[in-house]
């Protein structure tokens, strides 16, 4: 033979030099695409898919927070109307010139200590033989803290039936509030049992025909 060697193999034509599955590509070789369908989706839309995820995963861990805070106790519910109320009686008053016969007044004054705006829905009194009129006119609303001036007009409708010595009368109010409509009775105290029972007394002084009948 002349002085040609043998053939030396061409680059990348020996066993070495074909990649295998495990070897890395080449420097700044691109990424292959991910291979399936899903992750060639995800891959498309994974500036759309990676938001919402976020966005999923925060509103399921503020459910569960949400789920799993602390109970909180219930507010107290506000006072009873009679609880926070009172009536201080002021004395006799002059009756009102359009006032009916045998008609007397007297001035009360009614006192929301705290809690909620109530209303005076009725003032009424236990005599049958008493009829009563008050001014402000009922219903009227009061505000906390501020006592309320109540003028009282009482009218001797029958003599006979009316007691002229009163023990300790009182008045029944009807008082409501966010909490419950109440009936209250307020005893006013002996000077309103010794004007009431004068004022009737003076009322039927001069009405000889509501007297008893032997």
């Amino acid at each position: 033979m002349s002085g040609v060697g043998p053939v030396e193999p061409g680059e990348g034509t020996r066993a070495r030099d074909i990649p295998g599955p495990d070897t890395p590509p080449p420097p700044g070789t691109p990424p292959e695409p991910p291979h399936g369908r899903l992750a060639q989706t995800y891959t498309r839309h994974r500036r759309t898919i990676l938001p919402i995820a976020a966005a999923v995963a925060l509103l399921a861990g503020a459910g569960y927070l949400y789920a799993t805070r602390p109970e909180q106790a219930p507010p107290e519910p506000p006072p009873y109307p009679s609880q926070v109320v009172g009536i201080t009686y002021i004395g006799q008053e002059p009756a009102p010139d359009n006032a009916p016969p045998k008609s007397f007044s007297i001035g009360v004054e009614l006192t929301v200590r705290s809690g909620p705006q109530v209303t005076v829905l009725g003032i009424t009194q236990p005599y049958a033989s008493l009829s009563l009129a008050s001014v402000p006119r009922l219903p009227f609303r009061t505000r906390t803290g501020f006592p309320h001036k109540i003028s009282i007009t009482m009218q001797v409708t029958e003599c006979a039936r009316v007691p002229r010595n009163a023990g300790l009368p009182f008045l029944d109010v009807t008082l409501r509030n966010t909490r419950a409509i109440q009936v209250h009775s307020f005893i006013l105290g002996e000077r309103y049992a010794h004007d009431l029972s004068e004022a009737v007394q003076v009322a039927c002084s001069t009405n000889s025909t509501s007297s008893p009948k032997p």
